[in-house]
């Protein structure tokens, strides 16, 4: 038999699904066969066979009026894709209670007010559904300037194997770990084309992700393929990051 990643009559969710990261998630899903609804705080112009919806995924209302719009709109909802997120880098020293609040609020705490909102719709379904994480390799590495983001991260890996042992069998929790991935953002936070180049050449296959290789992982575990799969925590980061050691003459 053939294996095919097939998400035809399934319906998804994807945070911050417009762009960078979120927008491969969603291209993926939608190619996979899926009909996707998007959110962000923003109102954007929806990705091509979309729905986008405006959402503050930190306001427990707001997420729960999104969730019960799209199962009013499609019925159903099978895959929830937390990828909205994120951090701008400060000295940890020196960073407001108020700053450090809001990035944790961000990357912890609005998976989980999102996780619950879908976990209450998939308990009810026949098939039940499929929760994707979107963490990160600087939760399991010192990342100095995001350690907020980092620690947040590292939470939303735990918080991925609790969801999945509290709320199986009828929804599968996983999360994925990505690294470094070419975004519109790039430039801006890793700095000109030799910076980039010089960082490439230290993963192993050479380069970084593109958002669609992310997607394609997200596709993977919001499908039947992955079906015995839950509570886990997938990394993809090109092979990760050499020791330091390795670079010393």
């Amino acid at each position: 038999m053939a294996l095919a990643l097939d998400l035809a009559g399934r319906v998804a969710l994807v945070t911050g699904g417009g762009r960078g990261i979120g927008l491969g998630i969603t291209e993926a899903l939608i190619e996979a066969g899926a009909s996707v609804v998007t959110c962000s705080r923003s109102e954007i112009e929806p990705v091509p066979g979309t729905t986008h919806l405006v959402c503050d995924v930190r306001d427990p209302e707001a997420v729960a009026t999104t969730v019960d719009a799209v199962v009013s709109e499609h019925g159903r909802l099978d895959v929830l894709v937390n990828n909205a997120g994120g951090a701008p880098s400060t000295d940890a020293a020196t960073a407001s209670p108020r700053f450090h609040d809001k990035i944790v609020a961000l990357n912890l705490s609005a998976p989980l007010l999102f996780a619950q909102a879908a976990n209450t719709v998939m308990q009810t379904q026949v098939g039940g559904g499929a929760i994707v994480n979107i963490s990160s390799i600087s939760a399991h590495r010192p990342a100095p300037t995001i350690a907020a983001y980092a620690a947040a991260k590292a939470g939303l890996d735990s918080l991925t194997r609790s969801l999945a042992m509290e709320w199986g069998p009828k929804v599968r929790v996983n999360a994925i770990d990505v690294g470094l991935c070419r975004t519109e953002q790039t430039d801006d936070h890793y700095g000109d084309d030799a910076r980039v180049a010089a960082i490439e050449a230290t993963i192993p296959v050479g380069r970084m992700a593109t958002p669609r290789e992310v997607g394609n992982v997200a596709a993977f575990l919001a499908s039947d393929l992955a079906s015995y799969v839950s509570g886990a925590r997938l990394s993809c980061d090109g092979g990760g990051e050499p020791p330091v050691f390795l670079h010393i003459s």
